[in-house]
């Protein structure tokens, strides 16, 4: 009889404190794998990256001390960085860099005849001046090691970085808590300010942001958001995460909206005894600002907010319809204001949006004129111009006044030079009518070198 040719067997193999079975080809779903590799592997990285970093060293391959052996090539800064797949996940972009690589067809047919992962380079280009190859190794660490120590004349350069990867800055603010370094917690928090709903809206990181500083962030005068809504989208989701720290990705609207509609309907959530101490977060937010009939249906049916502010939030909105849009109710512009906002990250050159308030359309504008001059502006638009969509017409009240007191304000925030910089118009008074030139608002022009770029509409209606 003559034997068949061998089968590729299991083999043991030594992944930290314990022994298991293992294929001689290592899919990236072995979690199991990844965890004891991770633990076996968990090193002190800060003389390897001094060495890394050293500006007398050349221009040569680097590779990290650690083992399993690197697998994945970063190239960047003039350096070859020697990098570990498995710690890939916890930024945005590194894991989708490699995700694209790995969805090649070679990658595919390696991964078919069940050979080994395939060692892979990723070239990275960095545009950004506060990136310094001391910045990007920090940020580096971050990625192996949860517990980060940076100088306080480094923090400009590893947020830079963080923000280029998508990495946690909510860790990097809390890490610099214990060393009371103030300018590092100051830019966490203004990075904080602008990318609550932005961007940590959909991370999961969201969950890690303290109550306080929560609370404080969205009372700040610079937060930013799309609108109202979302602000309290975003603060609902922090609230689930809260009561499910088992969720491992961040949860879409829909099941965050389903998870508080199937809780007992004895109280509103704010109202029972989990839900008392995030009363103060609720009460920080512009409820009044949501006006859209689909969002407040919505509030109604999750049960979560109490009645009396359903109660007085829908009594707003009868008033100011019932008097042509005046907000009787809401007079400090500071805390009031109702705020709509534009981020623009790339091209197109022009972004321009309908938002609608008590039967009054307006269109915010942002246009980008050569490499860093822009106009930010919003005019009033007629309830029957082609512009608005049909769904928002139907959905929305439509107020046939011929002019519209406004008090607005339209800000707009970046980073220059590693700054945050702020251009606005301050506050104004105007009476927006529907024609030329008097539904057009002040424009505010900035010179800014460099994206992303947040842009914020604030409105009052006064009593006229």
């Amino acid at each position: 009889m003559v034997a068949g040719p061998l089968k590729n067997r299991s083999f043991r193999k030594q992944a930290g404190l314990t022994n298991r079975w293992q294929f001689p080809f290592s899919p990236s779903c072995d979690l199991l794998g990844i965890s004891q590799a991770n633990k076996a592997t968990r090193v002190g990285l800060n003389e390897t990256l001094m060495r890394m970093i050293s500006e007398a060293a050349p221009v040569s391959p680097i590779c990290l001390s650690l083992s399993p052996p690197s697998d994945v090539t970063l190239e960047c800064l003039g350096f070859q960085w020697e990098l570990h797949r498995m710690y890939f996940f916890k930024s945005q972009v590194l894991s989708q860099l490699l995700a694209r690589l790995l969805n090649s067809r070679k990658s595919k047919e390696l991964l078919k005849q069940k050979k080994t992962m395939p060692r892979v380079t990723i070239a990275l280009e960095v545009n950004d001046p506060d990136v310094t190859r001391f910045a990007f190794a920090v940020a580096l660490k971050n990625l192996y090691n949860s517990e980060l120590e940076v100088n306080e004349e480094d923090v400009l350069g590893v947020l830079a970085t963080a923000e280029m990867w998508g990495l946690d800055c909510i860790t990097v603010q809390n890490t610099g808590l214990p060393y009371q370094q103030p300018t590092l917690i100051t830019e966490c928090e203004r990075w904080i300010e602008v990318n609550l709903v932005a961007q940590l809206g959909s991370q999961i990181h969201l969950r890690q942001l303290p109550l306080e500083l929560l609370q404080k962030v969205i009372r700040s005068p610079r937060l930013f958001t799309f609108n109202e809504f979302h602000l309290l989208r975003t603060a609902l989701c922090w609230v689930f995460l809260q009561q499910n720290p088992k969720i491992q990705i961040i949860p879409s609207y829909d099941t965050v909206l389903t998870y508080f509609s199937s809780l007992p309907k004895i109280c509103a959530f704010l109202e029972r005894e989990v839900g008392q101490r995030y009363i103060a977060i609720f009460q920080s937010l512009r409820l009044h600002g949501i006006t859209s009939s689909k969002h407040l249906e919505e509030l109604w049916e999750i049960n979560f907010l109490p009645l009396p502010w359903l109660t007085r939030i829908l009594s707003d909105h009868y008033h100011a319809l019932e008097n042509g849009g005046d907000m009787v109710f809401q007079r400090d512009f500071n805390t009031q204001a109702v705020r709509f906002g534009l981020v623009l990250t790339q091209e197109p050159r022009y972004h321009s949006e309908i938002i609608s308030i008590y039967g009054f359309f307006f269109e915010i504008k942002a246009v980008k004129h050569d490499a860093s001059a822009y106009s930010f502006y919003m005019q009033r638009v007629k309830h029957a111009d082609p512009i608005i969509s049909f769904f928002t017409a139907e959905r929305s009240p439509v107020s046939l006044k011929e002019t519209r007191e406004v008090k607005y304000e339209i800000k707009a925030q970046c980073q220059i030079d590693g700054k945050w910089e702020e251009f606005t118009t301050k506050r104004l008074t105007q009476r927006f009518g529907v024609k030329k030139p008097s539904c057009k608002s002040m424009v505010l022009k900035a010179c800014i070198p460099s994206v992303p770029i947040y842009v914020t509409f604030s409105l009052l209606f006064p009593t006229s």
